[in-house]
Parts: structure tokens; sequence; C-alpha cells
């Protein structure tokens, strides 16, 4: 016997009222407290009692303590080293190792000669007035400039690492590169 299709009628969804927030009472001013340190309290509920693991079945961590079956896992200290592979060759010693990084290697902070409109006119572009002008992090780290943009004014450059295109842009504004 084939089962009767009912359709689903949509139903318009009751409105619900916003209850009213109700008005407080007005506290008489003999009964406020000031606050103060020794009167405060923490929320009931917000300290929960630390567990205590190992103290029997009732306690629900018991026996094993959370820590699984027997074995070196089990015991205390007995976790392996990062990257240790159970005694097979770590994959740090199977990859073959090439090349040398410097570790005191300071890369160079980048400058495009576009952000230099944010220099005052007639001031000298130097590590100091790059780093007060908010374009670079550090002054006393090597800086460089580039030749991203284009240059509407005059800068005399010093003590800054200069790119080609940067050099011709600056020099075709008649600004001037002391090296």
């Amino acid at each position: 016997m084939p089962k009767a299709k009912t359709k689903a009628k949509g139903k318009a969804k009751p409105k619900t009222r916003r209850a009213r927030p109700t008005p407080r009472a007005k506290v008489p001013a003999e009964d406020v407290r000031p606050l103060t340190l020794s009167g405060l309290r923490a929320p009931p509920g917000s300290h929960r009692a630390r567990i205590r693991k190992g103290r029997g079945p009732g306690s629900g961590i018991g026996k094993t303590a959370g820590r699984g079956g027997k074995g070196q896992t089990a015991r205390s200290g007995g976790q392996t080293r990062p990257g240790f592979e159970g005694g097979q060759m770590p994959l740090i010693r199977r990859i073959p190792k090439r090349g040398f990084t410097n570790p005191f290697k300071q890369p160079a902070q980048v400058v495009n000669v576009r952000h230099l409109g944010k220099l005052a006119e007639g001031v000298e572009v130097t590590p100091d007035t790059l780093f007060g002008a908010g374009l670079v992090r550090r002054p006393d780290r090597p800086i460089k400039l580039l030749g991203m943009g284009d240059v509407q004014r005059t800068f005399s450059v010093k003590g800054v690492t200069v790119s080609a295109s940067a050099r011709s842009k600056i020099e075709q504004a008649g600004g001037t590169i002391a090296s």
C-alpha cells in the first residue's frame, strides 16, 4: 500500500516579544558597601578541585592514571627526544647536507624611491632620516634604495646603498649620491 505524500505547509513563525528589562530596585545609600580587596569573592563554580591521578578506581583516573598500558611511555621520564624515530636513522641525518648559512648575515632593508616623498624638502637622505620618517626599522642595519616609483624632488643621499635604477632616477631629478 503506497504511502500518502504530505506537503509541508509553510507555517509563519509566531513573533516573539522581547521581554522588557525590569527596572532595578533603588538601593538606599546606607546599604551600599565600598568595594575592597578583602570583600572580593570568586563567583560560584569558577574554581574546580584539581584532578588527583592514581587514587583508586572510584576516581575515574586511577590504576594507570591516564598513561595507558605498560611500557616506556608509562614510566616517568619515558618520553623520547624530538626527532627520535625508534632507532631508525632519523630524517635529519638521512638528508644530504650542503652549503653554509651565515648566522651573522644582515639583509638590507629596502626603501623604494617613491617613498622618499614622505621626507621633507631639502632633507638629506641618511639612515637616521629614513628611520625618523618610519621607512626603516633599524638605522644601524644596511639600507638599500630601489628604483620603484618616480622621484619628484631633488635629494642628496648619504650612507645608503643605491641600486642602478634608483641612482639614475635620483640623478635625473637633480639629486646627488655620496658614496
